[in-house]
């Protein structure tokens, strides 16, 4: 359970992180996010205004207006969604657009539009333009075909959408007519050949007929019965074996299709209603699944269902043509018996017939038979060529266009859009600048929270100090920020295990961190309290605590360490009761560095002895040999850390310093925070327990423990 409750913490705490990174930076972020803004406006103002027109048609597949010879057959489907899909991509292939861009001379009027008079674009560049102008997209569940084009004037879009489908109609008529054409070709083809065979058969007969001295009249006439019967048969075997090679032909061909071409074949010679039915789920469990796998994924319920629905469709589609193809076969195969059978009877009765039958009419007939079956053949041909060239005459309608396109109004531009690139600025802009603000956060290595202090310098933080702080002598006792310094005499005590009073110098990493004010008003709070406190300014360098008292710094700490003047005539009484000074002198330029641990620890003894409190403001801990002389003495060092102003390494290093040469290091003050940004809850749930000083000193008088002695 703790455990849990300690996860929980950690994430509200990685959370907050974020939140005070962006407070912290909130400037840093308004600022990116105005700059991507306004140069996102400026780039729109600069933009060149682009046109949307839309034509709208009704695409149909390949087919005369009226069918004369061969109307469609009850089961076939007059809707395909792949025909659907190759349209598309043949309206937007270089075929249909090379026709457009010479039509309306695109290249010579961008060559004009983009450079000047009399230039002409190259056909790629143009081409290529051409391209990124163009969409077509299906309306959903419909033959229909919306073709958009934008162009930089209203007309100029309207004329390419109309023209893309003008050019797009014509070449479909074009190809349709072009397809017949071939078919009628290859019909006189096989006609020319097929009348030579006539011709060729015919010539065989004539010299049979002279051969055998046979004359015109004989050729109608049956010497027995049994020709007759022959006669008989032989019709019946010839139509029975022409059946027998249709429904081979048709099986071949059957057996040699897949896919699609096999079900519309099935469907054109066994008009078969399930079938039908099946193919059209097929069809429509494909769709289904397409448009289900653009917006979701593989593994979605939907899709597996779908997916599944069109397996069991596909296997039982696969069934019945199966059981099609079988059906086929098994009429092939009986109408080859009979054949077979019809062909057995015709040799018995020819065999009797050829024994009633003259030798000279045998041949002959068979001559004449040849002939009939070629002639039948061509008559054939020349009845499909026929059909065909009234198929060609016929009009076609490949597409209708039910909505031209028109030039829209010139206010009513396509692009740029304004509301949609001030909102892509604004998220753009948003996320450069909280990007920008993570990054300058992760560049910073000062100290910014209470956690920093805890983290890198291991070290526990006993006083958090806010932004804005004046000394206490200017400010009252009685101001806001005076119970931030009754919190850190507080927490003093307590880091001293309950001992009372001492010696303690203020030290700080480097210059600016706000040492000195954090002594004097500590010291200021101490005494206000009723401890007898001294101000020892021991930063001989650059003193500053005489300043803030307003007393003379003419004799003082120098003087006392060098025996010219004695501790009482030094020590300076001040305004304020309880609140003594030690001024650090005037020190000669011979004698620095000039502090001697003897003597220091002689006077710190002897300044324990006369007050409660004795804080030396420590000069910065860097690079100065006074102040190491100093922490090594003092009961304890409180390491003045400035918020966001020095590298966490050079705290970490000062307290390193501090320890090596034997001081103790009471604790941390985190100086000049801003409470009202990043750190606030830090500072809120800091001094949530203090708000009441008279509770906290009754506390101590009592002995009970405050939530500072606890964390302590």
């Amino acid at each position: 359970m703790d455990h849990l409750k300690d996860t929980q913490e950690n994430h509200s705490l990685h959370f907050l992180d974020y939140w005070r990174v962006i407070q912290s930076r909130k400037e840093i972020i308004l600022i990116v996010t105005v700059i991507v803004l306004l140069t996102g406006l400026f780039v729109t103002n600069l933009m060149e205004k682009r046109y949307k027109a839309t034509c709208r048609i009704k695409v149909y597949q390949d087919s005369n207006n009226m069918q004369v010879f061969s109307p469609n057959m009850p089961g076939q489907s007059a809707y395909s969604p792949y025909f659907l899909l190759t349209e598309l991509e043949v309206l937007r292939s270089e075929l249909i657009l090379n026709r457009v861009l010479e039509n309306l001379e695109l290249a010579k009027n961008w060559g004009r539009e983009f450079y000047e008079e009399g230039v002409v674009l190259p056909h790629e560049q143009a081409i290529k333009l051409l391209k990124n102008r163009i969409s077509v997209q299906q309306q959903r569940n419909t033959s229909n075909i919306d073709i958009i084009a934008v162009a930089s004037t209203p007309g100029e879009a309207a004329r390419i959408a109309n023209e893309v489908a003008r050019v797009y109609r014509q070449q479909r008529v074009e190809d349709s007519i072009e397809e017949v054409r071939i078919g009628l070709d290859t019909l006189e083809s096989l006609m020319a050949e097929q009348n030579q065979k006539v011709i060729g058969a015919e010539d065989r007969l004539e010299e049979i007929r002279e051969a055998l001295g046979l004359s015109t009249i004989m050729m109608g006439v049956r010497i027995t019965a049994e020709a007759e019967r022959v006669r008989q048969l032989q019709a019946d075997l010839m139509s029975y074996r022409v059946d027998m090679l249709t429904r081979k032909a048709r099986l071949d061909e059957l057996e040699n299709l897949e896919g699609e071409g096999l079900i519309n074949s099935l469907l054109m010679t066994v008009p078969d209603q399930s079938l039908e039915m099946l193919r059209r789920q097929e069809t429509d469990f494909g769709i289904q699944l397409s448009m289900q796998l653009q917006n979701l994924g593989e593994n979605h319920p939907d899709v597996r269902q779908v997916r599944e629905g069109l397996r069991e469709t596909k296997l039982r589609l696969q069934s019945a043509i199966n059981g099609i193809k079988a059906g086929l076969r098994t009429d092939y195969l009986v109408a080859r018996s009979r054949v077979e059978a019809l062909q057995a009877e015709l040799n018995q009765v020819e065999s009797a017939e050829r024994q009633a039958q003259s030798m000279k009419v045998l041949p002959f007939e068979r001559a004449e038979r040849e002939v009939r079956v070629k002639r039948a053949i061509l008559a054939s041909l020349q009845a499909r060529a026929a059909q065909e060239g009234v198929d060609v005459a016929l009009p076609r309608i490949p597409i209708k266009v039910f909505e031209e396109a028109s030039p829209p109004n010139e206010r009513d531009y396509y692009t740029p859009n304004y509301m949609l690139n001030i909102v892509l600025s604004l998220f753009v802009g948003g996320f450069c600048g909280v990007g920008l603000a993570f990054f300058i956060e992760y560049l910073d290595t000062s100290v910014k929270t209470v956690d920093d202090v805890e983290r890198y310098l291991n070290a526990s933080v006993i006083g958090v100090i806010p932004q804005k702080v004046k000394t206490l002598n200017v400010e009252g006792i009685e101001s806001p920020h005076a119970e931030a310094y009754r919190v850190l005499r507080t927490n003093l005590q307590f880091s001293r295990k309950g001992k009372p009073g001492g010696a303690f110098a203020v030290a700080s990493g480097g210059v600016g961190e706000g040492k000195s004010t954090t002594l004097f008003n500590l010291a200021f709070a101490c005494a206000a309290m009723g401890d007898r406190v001294l101000i020892v300014d021991a930063d001989m360098r650059r003193p500053v605590q005489h300043k803030i008292l307003g007393i003379s710094n003419r004799y003082g700490l120098v003087n006392v360490l060098m025996r010219d003047k004695p501790l009482e005539d030094a020590i300076k009484t001040t305004d304020f009761p309880n609140l003594h000074f030690l001024p650090s002198g005037q020190v000669p330029k011979h004698s620095i560095g000039m502090l001697d641990t003897q003597r220091v620890r002689d006077l710190i003894s002897n300044l324990k002895a006369r007050y409660d409190y004795v804080f030396f403001d420590s000069p910065p801990i860097m690079g100065i040999s006074d102040s190491s002389i100093l922490a090594s003495l003092v009961d304890g060092v409180m390491l003045v850390v400035q918020y966001r102003k020095y590298p966490r390494q050079m705290s970490a290093r000062a307290k390193r310093l501090i320890e090596n040469v034997g001081g103790e290091i009471s604790g941390v003050v985190l100086n000049n925070i801003n409470i009202m940004r990043d750190d606030y809850y830090y500072y809120n749930s800091y001094y949530s327990h203090y708000s009441d000083p008279v509770r906290e000193d009754d506390d101590l008088d009592k002995g009970i423990s405050t939530p500072a002695q606890e964390r302590f």
